[in-house]
């Protein structure tokens, strides 16, 4: 970067700092983050229990079928699935949404996504059966914990902010994909230098990922208020399909003790989201 760009990142980071006194996005704590081993426990298999969406409040009843690493469960009547599909506006989604899972009186942040999919056995009119994920589940196919689903569950057990808070530029650049991923304008909130209605990108997005970036540690500039992280990410978008994105992606902070953030305006065209004619309020 040059002097000239150094000098004004550092004036916005400042601009941040001075925003610093704003009032805070965490919630206060509202269920227990507990892991697998212990969750597994508390919603044994076939056992019902209740799903409650951290966003929207609605809530539905739920019976686990299956599952070791994670819960596969199915909806547990017919008024049941279409509470869920609600909640989903209408659409089935893959989309991970933080949930509180609901025994007696054991309330347990969670994460589930929105699709039906494999085998299913109550005639509920939900194809299939769907993903609950607690703290440290992970995935068929993987070792550790999927990215979305754990941003989830922090966000239902009010610890995101947090999470985010203490990430280091990589982390960050991480978690604002998942944001966008997941559409959560909770944690794209968290992680953006300035508010921005980003509603007509993130509807152009199908699915986003990153592929790769750079192993080395970030360019830091201007006092360690400034990191460049080199990323290539993979985009799904409607109307274009697939498409790769090689940038670097420069996240700010106030002070070096505040969290890093990450200007979205910036993000948006070095990414190639933002069309010529287009214009983000």
């Amino acid at each position: 970067m040059d002097n000239r760009k150094i000098v004004a990142l550092v004036f916005l980071a400042l601009i941040l700092f001075q925003q610093s006194e704003l009032p805070s996005f965490a919630m206060k704590q509202q269920a227990k983050m507990a892991p697998w081993e212990k969750a597994d426990a508390i919603f044994p298999r076939y056992s019902t229990f209740t799903v409650v969406d951290v966003e929207t409040g609605k809530r539905f009843r739920v019976q686990r079928r299956a599952g070791s690493r994670h819960a596969d469960v199915q909806p547990l009547t017919k008024k049941d699935t279409a509470i869920m599909k609600k909640i989903y506006n209408g659409e089935w989604s893959w989309k991970r949404r933080a949930i509180y899972a609901v025994n007696g009186k054991q309330k347990i942040a969670a994460s589930m996504n929105g699709m039906p999919h494999g085998a299913g056995a109550l005639e509920n009119n939900f194809p299939g059966h769907f993903c609950i994920h607690f703290y440290k589940s992970t995935t068929h196919k993987r070792k550790q914990m999927d990215l979305s689903h754990m941003l989830m569950v922090y966000k239902a057990a009010g610890k995101l902010e947090g999470l985010l808070a203490d990430a280091d530029p990589y982390d960050t650049v991480s978690y604002y994909v998942a944001g966008i991923k997941e559409q959560d304008n909770r944690i794209l909130a968290l992680l953006s230098t300035e508010k921005m209605n980003l509603r007509d990108i993130l509807e152009k997005v199908e699915g986003v990922k990153m592929t790769g970036h750079e192993l080395h540690p970030p360019k830091e500039g201007g006092e360690g208020l400034i990191a460049v992280v080199p990323v290539e990410i993979e985009w799904h978008l409607r109307g274009k399909g697939r498409q790769i994105a090689k940038a670097e992606i420069i996240c700010l902070r106030a002070s070096p003790f505040s969290p890093w953030k990450i200007d979205p305006m910036q993000f948006v065209k070095d990414n190639g989201l933002l069309d010529e004619e287009e214009a983000l309020p």
